[in-house]
């Protein structure tokens, strides 16, 4: 019997949903700009975004963030900070959980790379319709500095259905170091 393809987030199985992959995106705000991408290859090639891919065996999700914005921009975050969760479906069967930073800061200018076209952009000019069409539900809570964890579902670039929430700091301990949990977990203090 051939599977149904989901049309609505209630046709997933969040319960034992698994990836296929998980990713990072990685966004520096200072002095009322934000930096984002043009992507030039690999799933979004075209769109502008926040630096970011896959995580790497072994790394954790803030070393996975920092490096992507090493190798897509050739510049260091500074003050970075876990500010969500996303995870999405795709209709095809792909599907993706995406950690989301931000860094208050970062060491060197960005450079255009084989990846990435850098783009300092004012935060109330973020082009959201060079975008994802879920960013538009989550950046805004990104940038109030709440914490929020986002469900999606597209048909290639077709947002179907989605759902974000506002959430715990703590709920968002994995992008806080060893020695930052600890000390967190010690305190019993919300993040």
């Amino acid at each position: 019997m051939r599977r149904m393809k989901p049309t609505r987030l209630n046709d997933i199985d969040w319960a034992s949903w698994t990836p296929r992959d998980k990713a990072t995106l990685l966004f520096v705000v200072r002095d009322g700009h934000i930096l984002l991408i043009e992507k030039k290859r690999g799933l979004g090639s075209g769109k502008v975004n926040g630096p970011g891919g896959k995580i790497e065996a072994g790394e954790s999700p803030r070393e996975g963030a920092i490096r992507e914005v090493q190798e897509e921009l050739g510049v260091t975050p500074t003050g970075v900070r876990p500010a969500g969760e996303l995870s999405f479906q795709f209709v095809d069967g792909y599907s993706l959980h995406v950690y989301v930073f931000t860094a208050e800061d970062c060491e060197g200018e960005p450079q255009e790379t084989e990846e990435a076209v850098p783009l300092w952009v004012p935060v109330d000019q973020i082009p959201f319709e060079r975008m994802w069409e879920d960013d538009r539900y989550w950046i805004r809570l990104m940038l109030e500095g709440r914490p929020f964890k986002g469900r999606f579902l597209f048909d290639g670039d077709v947002l179907l259905d989605h759902e974000v929430e506002v959430t715990s700091a703590s709920s968002l301990l994995w992008g806080r170091g060893s020695f930052e949990r600890k000390m967190i977990q010690e305190q019993g203090a919300d993040l």
